[in-house]
């Protein structure tokens, strides 16, 4: 649970907390308790109240307990927790079913963050699987004639794939935390492929998509029958390529991904054009999973932890950190106080991460700085007489980089498992756009990850954008999954959330209304979105009340449609309930077709 180094390169290993931590931890914790008893009281509404305390003799919170964005993969996690496997051995099976079924989201050819609590040793840490750039890569890697191409163009190009990293990610996480064998866990992903599955209503909309990834050569082969026609919902569609994949993986491990067949298939498929790619052997062969450890910190009288960058995790840490420094957070749901606070501390997180955030391996990240306490209540300060969009402040030791062009669509999948030890994961895991790049190798969809990048690498003066692209780096990223621990360090739950940008946004909100607000997580869930970037307020404006809009727009927080990919929120807390028997208040988002199952979920 050690916090990760601000600007140094990847940790190797910082899994373990010393005593001496864990005593600092306490003390953070204890602190933020009196702070939070202080911003609470009469500025609560009724049914708002943030929850107590964990009861001393609360039970360890155990699965099986399994939430993702389809029941297929869900059951393959739980079968393989009722097999003995642990939640890493589960989120092997979860990922390689998700990448059948769901391909516009997730895949063996795309990468992902994983968060990890360790029952038996208490400790916390994340596994960093993002594509990396290629060894040829330059700054000006998506420009053409002097100038950005458009960027539907540059994500359709072999110039937009890195080298992918889930399946590598996986097999690092599954060697150190894993129970059953590695070619055990693929066993539901490989019949399903060669037997067929059900195409769901939300694959069968972007099947049937007429222009982009959807209406590429090799996706117009996946997606047509043989009468000529595209699958629609409800049709069995079989995948014998990607049987044919995840059978080797799971003889040869991950090894066979990066240096046989499936490589190779993936450099000829990133080397036809238009406009080629620069991937090559080597940097399939070379890629490497990273242990990052885990950034923790107290919120109110929990601890929430996220991965260090390049995720976005410290934006949604620095996000809750003003949230504290702000009562009228506390308002509730009902409130339009509320809403418009959460919506000024966005812009200026936002501000921050953008200016900021990206590969620590590249660029001096100032998490310290970003999180410090004294900049934290300084920002927060500044969101009630905020017009227009937020500057990027000064946060101690950060070096003031360029601004950013960086655009994140949709593309990306979130779940959580818990293991009857009470281990527990939290891993969103994405392709970048729906679908990827639009282009296929062994079965699966390859990622578009470098167009994550940003376009421009420098500002009109001459200074380097923090995202700019560069050999090896990976790109910044708004994946953020989390996990929730009480005051002792022990797990309460993990959340996470697809949506590009909008990430941030969806996780930090998930986690006030489920702790500040003490909603169920499924009620958490449903709550409406809203997304504060630059200028602009987008929001699933159906979900807002006609009078709360009203309110907030007297406020100056007038709602536009959000245009960014919308929430697909997975997670489930261990809470007590009515009847005094606890269990697990599990929630999958209603925007997507996921399910939250196991044992003890209350839906």
């Amino acid at each position: 649970m050690r916090p990760a180094s601000p600007t140094a390169p990847s940790l190797a290993r910082s899994r373990a907390p010393s005593s001496v931590l864990r005593s600092l931890i306490a003390l953070a914790v204890g602190a933020s308790l009196v702070l939070s008893g202080c911003a609470g009281g009469a500025g609560t509404t009724a049914g708002a109240t943030p929850p107590g305390p964990v009861a001393a003799p609360a039970p360890q919170a155990r699965g099986p307990f399994v939430a993702a964005a389809n029941p297929l993969a869900v059951e393959a996690g739980l079968q393989v927790l009722r097999r003995g496997g642990s939640a890493v051995d589960a989120a092997v099976a979860v990922q390689a079913v998700l990448g059948l079924v769901e391909p516009q989201s997730s895949g063996l050819g795309g990468g992902a963050f994983m968060m990890v609590f360790d029952a038996a040793t208490g400790e916390v840490t994340s596994y960093d699987g993002r594509e990396t750039a290629p060894a040829a890569a330059t700054p000006e890697l998506f420009f053409e004639n002097g100038r950005p191409l458009p960027f539907g163009e540059a994500v359709l190009s072999g110039r937009s794939t890195g080298a992918p990293g889930a399946v590598a990610m996986l097999a690092m996480a599954q060697k150190a935390h894993g129970r059953l064998p590695w070619s055990e866990l693929f066993a539901d992903a490989g019949r399903l492929a060669r037997d067929g599955f059900v195409v769901s209503p939300r694959l069968a909309g972007f099947i049937a998509a007429t222009r982009g990834q959807a209406r590429t050569p090799w996706a117009d082969r996946y997606f047509t029958k043989p009468d000529g026609t595209r699958y629609v919902a409800g049709d069995v569609l079989s995948n014998p390529a990607y049987a044919a994949t995840v059978a080797e993986i799971a003889a040869g491990g991950a090894d066979v991904f990066y240096r046989g067949r499936i490589a190779r298939e993936i450099l000829a498929t990133v080397g036809e054009g238009p406009r080629p790619g620069l991937l090559t052997a080597a940097d399939l062969a070379g890629y490497q999973p990273l242990e990052r450890g885990a950034l923790c910190r107290p919120y109110r009288i929990y601890i929430v932890c996220a991965p260090p960058p390049p995720s976005s995790g410290v934006a949604v840490l620095q996000l809750l950190a003003m949230a504290e420094k702000t009562p009228d957070i506390l308002e509730g749901p009902a409130s339009a106080d509320a809403w418009t606070a959460f919506a000024q501390l966005q812009r200026l997180m936002y501000a921050d991460r953008d200016r900021y955030v990206a590969d620590p391996a590249f660029v001096g990240v100032p998490v310290q700085g970003l999180l410090d306490p004294n900049y934290v209540a300084a920002r927060a300060a500044q969101a009630p007489g905020l017009v227009g969009a937020a500057e990027p402040g000064f946060p101690p030791g950060g070096v003031f980089a360029g601004p950013d062009a960086t655009r994140e669509p949709a593309g990306t999948s979130h779940f959580v498992i818990v293991d009857d030890q009470g281990s527990a994961v939290s891993m969103t895991t994405t392709v970048e756009s729906v679908f990827g790049s639009g282009r296929m190798a062994a079965g699966f969809f390859l990622n578009n990850q470098l167009t994550d990048f940003s376009f421009e690498p420098r500002r009109p003066d001459g200074a380097p954008a923090a995202n700019a692209v560069a050999p090896g780096k990976r790109p910044r990223s708004s994946m953020s999954p989390v996990i929730i621990l009480d005051r002792d360090g022990r797990f309460l739950g993990a959340l996470g959330s697809p949506g590009g940008s909008s990430i941030v946004a969806y996780n930090a909100r998930a986690l006030i209304a489920v702790l500040d607000w003490g909603l169920p997580m499924q009620e958490a869930f449903s709550l409406p979105n809203l997304v504060a970037k630059g200028d602009g307020f987008g929001a699933d404006t159906e979900r807002f009340p006609v009078e709360l809009r009203e309110a907030m727009a007297a406020r100056g927080i007038v709602l536009q449609p959000n245009a960014s990919e919308n929430s697909g929120l997975h997670g489930a807390i261990w809470r007590q309930g009515p009847d005094g028997v606890w269990g697990w208040d599990g929630g999958a988002d209603d925007r997507r077709e996921g399910v939250a199952r196991g044992g003890g979920a209350r839906q």
